[in-house]
C-alpha cells in the first residue's frame, strides 16, 4: 500500500494559536506542514479570519504584544505553506455554528482526511464525509505514530 501524505485543514483558531504561542502544539504542527509531514490546505476565508482576529480583537492585542506587520507576514507565510483551496462548495447546516461550514467546505474541496480544530461544534461531528475532526494534540500524535511506521517520510 502506498504511503500517501495526509491532507489537513486547520481552522482559524489553530492558526491564531500558532501565531500567539510559538512554543505550542499548533505552531509545531505548522512547522511540520512546512517540513512536508502533511499537506496543509487553506481557503482564503480562513486566512482572512486569522488576520481579522489578530488585528481587530482588542482583548488579544492587550494580552499579546505584536505588530500589524507581524500579522501580515504570518498570513503571507500561510499563503506560501498551505495549498490554496478556491471555489468552495456551498455548504450549510452541517455544523451547529454556521460560520464553521466554510471550514468543512474547504476540507471537502481539498479532499482532506483531517480538520484540525479545538472548536466543540466541529469536534462534536466526529467525522463528516470521511473527514476526521481532530484536536491538534491528537493530530500531532497521529503524525508521530505515522513517522514511526514510515521513517523518512
Amino acid at each position: 500500500m502506498p504511503n500517501i501524505t495526509p491532507k489537513a485543514v486547520f481552522d482559524s483558531t489553530i492558526l491564531v494559536s500558532a501565531f500567539l504561542t510559538p512554543a505550542g502544539v499548533s505552531a509545531a504542527l505548522l512547522q511540520q506542514a512546512r517540513g512536508g509531514a502533511f499537506q496543509l490546505y487553506l481557503a482564503e476565508d480562513i486566512i482572512d479570519e486569522v488576520q481579522h482576529t489578530l488585528l481587530e480583537y482588542e482583548r488579544i492585542r492587550r494580552r499579546h504584544p505584536y505588530s500589524n506587520e507581524e500579522v501580515r507576514e504570518f498570513c503571507a507565510m500561510l499563503r506560501v505553506v498551505a495549498r490554496p483551496v478556491r471555489d468552495l462548495p456551498g455548504l450549510t447546516g452541517v455544523s451547529r455554528d454556521p460560520k464553521d461550514d466554510v471550514i468543512i467546505a474547504c476540507a471537502l474541496k481539498a479532499r482532506a482526511q483531517y480538520l484540525v480544530t479545538r472548536d466543540d461544534d466541529l469536534l462534536s461531528l466526529g467525522t463528516y464525509r470521511r473527514i476526521q475532526m481532530i484536536t491538534p494534540e491528537a493530530f500531532s500524535e497521529f503524525l508521530r505514530a505515522r513517522a514511526r511506521r514510515h521513517p523518512g517520510h
